[in-house]
Parts: structure tokens; sequence; C-alpha cells
């Protein structure tokens, strides 16, 4: 018998300082599961008892103080969890988790890279761009059904930003990062759900800078949050949204929800 699955996505700077509007979200979306990145608290800490209260009673975390972090709260059952050190460095930055239905969840937070888009200047570019490498690698050995998720910093296509001309030299849109991407999404032959449900030239952003007072009124955007399955599993989803509103809510994350919908 099919049932509906909903899977949540989204880099939340901080769950314990956002605590509120993940309640909010949560209670207004009603995700099945809810992938967290830049959680920035040790898994002791993790704030259980607030997901706990709304039916989140399975929980896995990957935390570090202050930095980075991800997680995955869920309704239903999650087990057998693993965490792969693509930062080579140990950054609690990937999360994966199997499914009842079969469906592997993988959650992960790709480093934003800096500022300066060359890696000899600046090792934190060169730092990304393996991470990428690493993935890469991964998902070419990747034979299961599986849902990538998670905040990969790069915005691909010229759509997916503001202004192409304008961030072709900055960092999560210059050519090099784009062809890293393109690598890893060709390596597992991944479909990008997000671009599969409102095609390119669609307007489709899920960052906002925090530099800008009012974010909707020049509507600076970058897509760098993304929801990616294997085509077998792309094959059951039947619904996309980005929870835009959510930018406007009070002490927000600077990235937005995805969440989409699978009939499994």
């Amino acid at each position: 018998m099919a049932t509906n699955l909903k899977i949540a996505s989204w880099n939340i700077n901080s769950v314990r300082a956002r605590i509120g509007i993940v309640e909010q979200f949560l209670n207004q979306e009603q995700p099945d599961i809810l992938c967290l990145q830049e959680t920035k608290v040790v898994d002791q800490d993790f704030p259980k008892a607030a997901f706990q209260r709304l039916g989140y009673k399975h929980m896995m975390m990957c935390g570090q103080r202050m930095h980075h972090g991800v997680a995955i709260v869920s309704r239903i059952p999650i087990e057998a969890d693993h965490r792969h050190d693509w930062q080579d460095n140990g950054e609690a930055r990937h999360l994966g988790v199997n499914l009842e239905c079969g469906i592997r969840l993988e959650n992960v937070y790709i480093p934003a890279g800096g500022d300066i888009p060359d890696r000899t200047l600046n090792p934190k570019f060169g730092q990304k761009l393996d991470f990428i490498e690493r993935m890469t690698r991964w998902s070419e050995t990747c034979a299961r059904p599986t849902i990538l998720v998670g905040d990969f910093n790069v915005a691909p296509l010229e759509c997916d930003v503001w202004s192409h001309k304008q961030l072709l030299n900055v960092v999560s849109h210059t050519p090099i990062e784009v062809e890293a991407l393109n690598r890893l999404q060709q390596a597992g032959d991944w479909v990008d759900l997000g671009r599969h449900f409102f095609p390119a030239p669609q307007r489709l952003h899920t960052w906002w800078s925090y530099r800008s007072p009012d974010f909707t009124k020049n509507d600076r955007g970058r897509r760098l949050d993304h929801m990616w399955a294997s085509k077998d599993v792309a094959a059951l989803a039947v619904a996309h949204k980005v929870h835009e509103p959510c930018r406007s809510w009070e002490r927000p994350s600077d990235h937005v929800p995805l969440v989409t919908e699978f009939v499994v």
C-alpha cells in the first residue's frame, strides 16, 4: 500500500537560537522528516524535547560545538546512521540514515569555501572543491535508492542567482564550483528535484544574505540548497516546495526550507 512521505531540508543556522521558527515550520508544514544543517550544537545539547513534543521521536545528530553540524528528526523510524568525513578533518557535515521503505537519506552540509575563489590564496576554497570531489567518488558507488539533501553552497545554473554576470567570480557560483557540482550530479545520475518541478529559467532562490535589511527589496537570492534523488526515487516524487515566507519570520535563518513529497 502506497503512502505519502514528506521530507524537509533546512540550513537553520543554529537550531537552538531558532527553535521557535523550527517549531512554527513543523506545525505548519507537518513533514515526516526534517533534515537540518548548520545546527551548531554538540549532540548532548541538541533540543530533543522540543521535537519530541511535536511527535518527532526519532532523532540522529552529528554535532559540533558552535560550528557546522547536521541532524535528522523524524516521525517515522530511521536507523543505521553513518557519517562520511568528506571534509577529511572531522568536521560534522554529513549524516545518513535508512528508512523503512528501503530508501537511503543522506543529509550534507558542503563548506561555503571562503571569499576568494582560489585554492592557493584561500585554503577553504580548496577544501570545498576536495569535499565535492570526495562526494563524487562516493556517488560513483552509490547503487541504492537514495535521496541526497542539504546545503550544497553552490548555485549551479545562471538562473540560480540574482545576477549571473555579477556573481560569476563570487564563491558559490564560479565556473570551477559549478563544474565540480555537475560532475557530482553526473556521477550518481542524480535528479535535481528543484529543477524537475520548477524547470530553468524559473526563479528558485533558497538563500538571501543578512546584509540586506529587507531581502525582498532587491531579491538578491541564490539557490544554494538542494534536493537530489536517484532516478528510481525521483520517479516517486509528486511535489516540491521552497518555503520562502520563512525568510521573513522572527530571527530567521538566511536559508529557507525545502520540502519534497513522495508516494512510496
